[in-house]
C-alpha cells in the first residue's frame, strides 16, 4: 500500500498541532493546569486549520483518519466550551493525548482524493456528518468519566473528574441529543441529495454496511433517548447502549473506510 502526502499546509499545521497536543499529554504531572489549557487553547485552531487545509485544499481528501481527526476536534471544540463553565472539569491530559494521536493518523493516512465531479458542498456535509461523531464521543467520554467517578465513590477514594456525577450526566445526554439531532439531518440530506453532493447517479440511497450500520447507530440512540425522557433511563444502561450505538456508528464510516485504505489498499 502506498501513502498518500498530504499537501504542504496541511502537513505544517498537523505537525504543528501534534506538538502542541503533546507537549501537555507527554508532561501533564509537571505542568500546571493552567499551562495545559493554554496548550489546548493553541492546539485548538492549529488542528481546525489542517483539517481545512486537508478538506479545502487543492486536492481535498477524506478518509477514516480525517474522520476521526473530526471528531476529536469537536470534542475538543466541546471541552474548550464546557471548561469555560466548569472549569474544574479535569480531562486535559486526555485530550491532548487524544489529539496528538488524531492528528498524526490523518497525517500518515490522509485519505482518499475525493471525485472531481462531486459537490463543492461535500466536504462540509461530511464534516457536519462527522460532527455527530463528535458530539457522541463528547458523550462517551463523559460517560467513562462518570463510570470511573461512581467506582471511585464506591471505593471511598477520591473523585478525580471534577464534576458531580449527576452533572456529568446531565452534560452526556446533551451531547447525545445534539449527536442524535446531527446524524438526523446527515441521513436525510444523504437521502435527498445525495446524488447532487457525490455527482454520481445512483449516490442517492444504498443499502451497504455504511447504510445499515448508520440506521442501526440511529435507531439505537433513538431508544437511549426515548429511555431517558420516557422512562427515566440512566447509569450503567443508558452508558451501555450509549457504548453500543456509538460502536455501530464508528463502523458505519471510519471502521469501513479503514478496512478499505488500510488493509484491502483501495477506496470506495
Amino acid at each position: 500500500m502506498i501513502l498518500a502526502i498530504p499537501s504542504s499546509w496541511a502537513l505544517w499545521f498537523s505537525a504543528l498541532t501534534a506538538v502542541a497536543y503533546a507537549l501537555p499529554a507527554l508532561a501533564a504531572s509537571r505542568m500546571g493546569g493552567l499551562a495545559a489549557r493554554r496548550f489546548l487553547l493553541l492546539a485548538w485552531p492549529l488542528h481546525g486549520l489542517s483539517l481545512a487545509a486537508g478538506l479545502f485544499g487543492q486536492s481535498p481528501r477524506f478518509g477514516f483518519a480525517p474522520a476521526l481527526s473530526v471528531t476529536v476536534w469537536w470534542v475538543l471544540t466541546a471541552y474548550v466550551v464546557e471548561s469555560q463553565y466548569f472549569p474544574q472539569l479535569k480531562a486535559r491530559w486526555a485530550m491532548a493525548g487524544l489529539g496528538s494521536a488524531a492528528v498524526l493518523l490523518a497525517l500518515v493516512f490522509p485519505g482518499q482524493i475525493l471525485n472531481v465531479s462531486a459537490s463543492a458542498w461535500l466536504p462540509l456535509h461530511w464534516a457536519l456528518g462527522i460532527a455527530s461523531y463528535g458530539m457522541f464521543a463528547a458523550a462517551v467520554l463523559h460517560a467513562w468519566l462518570m463510570t470511573r467517578a461512581e467506582k471511585q465513590i464506591r471505593l471511598a477514594g477520591e473523585d478525580e473528574s471534577g464534576l458531580p456525577l449527576l452533572t456529568l450526566e446531565r452534560l452526556m445526554f446533551r451531547f447525545v441529543s445534539l449527536g442524535f439531532a446531527l446524524l438526523t439531518a446527515t441521513l436525510i440530506a444523504g437521502l435527498l441529495f445525495g446524488e447532487q453532493l457525490y455527482g454520481a447517479v445512483g449516490a442517492q440511497w444504498k443499502w451497504d454496511h455504511k447504510t445499515v450500520f448508520s440506521l442501526l447507530s440511529w435507531l439505537t440512540f433513538l431508544l437511549l433517548m426515548v429511555g431517558r425522557f420516557r422512562y427515566g433511563w440512566r447509569g450503567r444502561r443508558a452508558v451501555r447502549v450509549l457504548y453500543a450505538g456509538s460502536a455501530m456508528l464508528l463502523l458505519a464510516y471510519a471502521g469501513s473506510r479503514f478496512v478499505l485504505e488500510v488493509i484491502l489498499g483501495r477506496s470506495l
